[in-house]
C-alpha cells in the first residue's frame, strides 16, 4: 500500500508538471485572453419566442412554429458550471506498447492531466473506466481531493473483463448524465458497431475523441509466418507476417478506423486528437485546446 501511494504522489508530480505547461502555453498564446480550455457551449434550454430579424435560423423550433401562427426561435441560458467526464478504454487491447507506455499507460496519463487542468478552473470532473462492461465510476465533483480520489481510482483499476464494448460504454454515461457536459472519449477504437451511440454522445454533448494507437499495430516486421496473441480473446492464432495481404489488411484497418474517426468528429461537429503511444501528447493537447478556444471566441 506505502507503494502504491508512493507512485500515485510520483504521477501527480508527473501530471501537475505536464498541467502547468498546457495552461502557460495556452495563456501565452492567447496573450491573457484566457477562457477556460473546459468552456463547452455551456448553455441550456430555457424558452422559445417569436423570431426576429437578425436571429439565426438554426434556432428556428420547427416544432413550435407548425402548432402557430408565427415563427419561434428557441432561447438558451448560459450555464455556470461545467462538467466533464473522462471516459477511458482499459480493454486488454489497450495493453500495447513499451512498458509503462502502452496505450493504456498512456489513456491514464491524459486523463489525469486533463482532470487537473478542469479541477483548476472549478469544472466537475467525472470517471468511467470500461472494457465490455463498467470498470470503475467515479460521480463528477470539484476539488483538488476529488482529483486526487480519480488519478487514485485510474491507477488502481484492475480491469475484470479483456474485451471492448464501446456502444456498452457510450450507452451506460448516456443514461446517467442529466444535462450537456464535455465527454473526453480515450479509446483506441478497435472495436464495430458503436457509431450510432457516439453519434448520440455528439448530439447530445461537447465530444472530445482522442485515439490511441501504437506503432507495433502498423509496422509489423516480414517474420514469415508467426504466432500473434490476441490479449482480448486470449487465444494465439498463426499468420503469415510476410504476406502483402496480411500486410495491407492490419495497415488499411488502422487507416480506415482513423479516416471513419476524422471523418465522423467532422460531420458531428465533434473534435478529434490522434496520439501515439510515442508521441508528446502534452503539445497536441496544448494544441486542441488554443483550437477550442479558437472556434469559441469567435462564435
Amino acid at each position: 500500500m506505502a507503494n502504491n501511494k508512493e507512485d500515485i504522489r510520483k504521477l501527480l508530480k508527473k501530471l501537475r508538471k505536464y498541467e502547468i505547461s498546457i495552461r502557460k502555453a495556452i495563456t501565452t498564446q492567447l496573450q491573457g485572453d484566457f477562457h477556460s480550455v473546459f468552456k463547452g457551449s455551456g448553455i441550456t434550454f430555457d424558452d422559445v419566442r417569436e423570431y426576429q430579424y437578425g436571429d439565426d435560423i438554426r434556432s428556428i423550433d420547427w416544432n413550435a412554429t407548425a402548432k402557430g401562427h408565427s415563427v419561434y426561435v428557441k432561447t438558451y441560458k448560459e450555464e455556470r458550471e461545467q462538467i466533464v467526464y473522462m471516459m477511458l478504454d482499459v480493454s486488454a487491447s489497450q495493453e500495447i506498447g513499451d512498458p509503462g507506455h502502452q496505450k493504456v499507460d498512456i489513456g491514464k496519463e491524459i486523463c489525469g492531466v486533463l482532470t487537473l487542468s478542469a479541477i483548476k478552473e472549478a469544472s466537475q470532473v467525472g470517471l468511467l473506466c470500461f472494457s465490455d462492461q463498467k470498470e470503475a465510476y467515479v460521480k463528477p465533483s470539484k476539488g483538488e481531493k476529488h482529483a486526487y480520489q480519480i488519478i487514485t481510482k485510474l491507477y488502481n483499476t484492475q480491469p475484470v473483463s479483456t474485451k471492448t464494448n464501446l456502444q456498452a460504454g457510450i450507452s451506460y454515461l448516456l443514461n446517467i448524465i442529466k444535462r450537456r457536459s464535455i465527454i473526453i472519449l480515450i479509446s483506441d477504437f478497435i472495436d464495430e458497431d458503436y457509431t450510432s451511440s457516439l453519434k448520440a454522445l455528439a448530439r447530445k454533448h461537447d465530444l472530445i475523441v482522442i485515439h490511441l494507437s501504437d506503432k507495433r499495430e502498423t509496422q509489423l516486421p516480414s517474420l514469415g509466418i508467426i504466432p500473434v496473441y490476441d490479449k482480448e480473446s486470449r487465444k494465439t492464432i498463426w499468420v503469415n507476417s510476410s504476406s502483402s495481404y496480411f500486410q495491407s489488411k492490419v495497415n488499411s484497418t488502422y487507416a480506415g478506423t482513423k479516416e471513419q474517426l476524422e471523418n465522423f468528429c467532422r460531420k458531428h461537429q465533434a473534435d478529434y486528437l490522434s496520439i501515439a503511444t510515442e508521441d508528446d501528447y502534452i503539445p497536441k493537447l496544448i494544441n486542441l485546446f488554443r483550437v477550442r478556444n479558437r472556434i469559441r471566441k469567435s462564435a
